[in-house]
């Protein structure tokens, strides 16, 4: 019996080749057959042409592309190709929000001239490649998510329907390019990445993810994709390919009834993690450990049900509303993107000043509508919760006001990016607004980038009020 090598729903399958016969170290007896994962796809290929098995893997297409966008790469776009194609085409390329990711992508699948998969975070951002694609390409390009089922030799999906994708069509693509790949080590997200045997691997992100966000049972992007093999830094870019930007700090008050409040939850709330020693024990993610024992302990669930009180008087301080009213005033001419944790803050902030407002509860038509009449300038501001921190292009915007929260620093470095994209020789200015002697001052400060610190140059201002 001819023996074969084939791709089957994430898998490759040894056909042939009996249990009793040495095959190599990746593959497993399971269902009378030799199995492994299709990652291991290229690790493959010298074995099965020195045990002449024939291998019937691979179906993706060479592709003819040619650039319909003549623009140039810059210097440190063209030198992120060539260490990526160093890297034997595997790895991950970092740099910041505005830096042109999509348009070295767009390069890389002109240079490897194969079938590709391209995998976004949200629906938003898969519209926004394959429009990309289409004008750069001038070709039909497949798109895979929820009832729109289009595969083509490109094709984009997300990273929820990608599962589907790759377990049936996994072996037509030989590039898969993972946009903002910090979110590729989550369980069920890394598992595309095992599932295809593409040999070429591309990830694009601003924020690339700290090692403990890599283990504990999350995925390792070396394993699944490369390692690091190009990144480029905010201030490196500032000035040239992005625009120029300061950031100020401004601290606000809580009233007399406000603070008495929130003195009294938050005892509530330190005295029971403190007690418990949770940062100890659980180290950063303690307070998901409190949201557990607070299905059962009393204790804990007066604790959580303080803290949300906390963050809840943080979000709506009356000093933060203040602030944004004069800042508001004080850029009436500008584009201003407002950012906020809370859905309820969002909506009273669009009703107190009659400006749109932008969540997940959001339709994509009305949020179609409204980032357009923001680009047109029928808008002058947009209210939003986290839905414009990844890749959403607003490039006229150039004032970011960010009512503090408990996002963190990857957050804060994507709010920055969505007002770095260089219009002329505007400067941009991103606001923080905190209250004093809060957990507001804390997180803000754990939000602040490294490179942030204690850098005052010419192009990264940081001012506190």
């Amino acid at each position: 019996m001819t023996t074969s090598l084939a791709f089957q729903g994430g898998t490759l399958v040894l056909k042939g080749v009996p249990q009793d016969q040495a095959v190599h170290p990746a593959f497993q007896w399971i269902k009378a057959r030799w199995r492994c994962e299709a990652y291991h796809y290229p690790a493959l290929t010298d074995w099965l042409h020195a045990q002449a098995i024939r291998d019937s893997v691979p179906r993706w297409q060479t592709l003819q592309l040619k650039l319909q966008d003549q623009r140039q790469p810059h210097d440190y776009q063209l030198a992120a190709l060539d260490a990526w194609e160093n890297a034997n085409q595997l790895g991950s390329i970092v740099l910041p929000t505005g830096a042109g990711k999509t348009f070295v992508a767009i390069h890389a699948i002109q240079r490897v001239k194969r079938s590709t998969v391209i995998i976004a975070p949200t629906i938003d951002l898969l519209h926004q490649w394959y429009a990309r694609l289409t004008n750069a390409f001038g070709i039909e390009i497949g798109v895979y998510y929820g009832s729109e089922k289009i595969v083509q030799p490109i094709t984009v999906t997300t990273y929820h329907s990608a599962g589907d994708l790759i377990a049936d069509y996994g072996n037509q693509f030989k590039l898969m390019i993972y946009d903002e790949v910090h979110h590729l080590p989550a369980p069920s997200w890394g598992e595309t990445a095992l599932m295809s045997p593409a040999p070429c691997r591309l990830g694009l992100t601003a924020t690339y993810p700290e090692p403990h966000e890599q283990t504990a049972g999350r995925w390792s992007l070396d394993h699944l994709i490369g390692p690091i093999v190009y990144e480029k830094r905010l201030d490196e870019l500032v000035g040239e390919q992005l625009a120029d930007y300061r950031t100020e700090r401004i601290r606000v008050n809580l009233t007399a009834s406000e603070r008495q409040q929130y003195d009294v939850d938050y005892a509530i709330y330190a005295t029971f993690f403190r007690s418990r020693q949770l940062p100890r024990t659980h180290g950063a993610g303690w307070w998901r450990e409190l949201m557990r024992l607070s299905a059962f302990d009393e204790e804990a669930r007066c604790a959580l049900l303080a803290r949300q009180r906390v963050q809840r008087l943080l979000a709506g301080a009356e000093g933060k509303f203040a602030t944004l009213d004069q800042l508001l005033h004080e850029h009436v001419h500008e584009r201003v993107l407002i950012f906020t944790e809370s859905n309820e803050i969002v909506y009273r902030i669009s009703n107190r000043y009659l400006i749109p407002a932008l969540t997940h509860e959001t339709k994509a038509a009305e949020r179609k509508e409204i980032l357009e009449s923001f680009q047109r300038g029928r808008y002058q501001a947009i209210v939003t919760s986290k839905v414009l921190n990844e890749g959403i292009d607003v490039p006229e915007a150039k004032v970011a006001i960010v009512l503090g929260g408990s996002a963190g620093a990857r957050e804060y470095i994507q709010r920055l990016g969505r007002v770095l994209r260089k219009v002329g020789n505007q400067q941009a200015v991103l606001y923080e607004i905190i209250v004093r002697k809060t957990v507001d001052e804390g997180r803000a400060q754990r939000r602040r980038p490294k490179a942030d610190q204690g850098d005052h140059s010419r192009s990264k201002l940081y001012v506190d009020r």
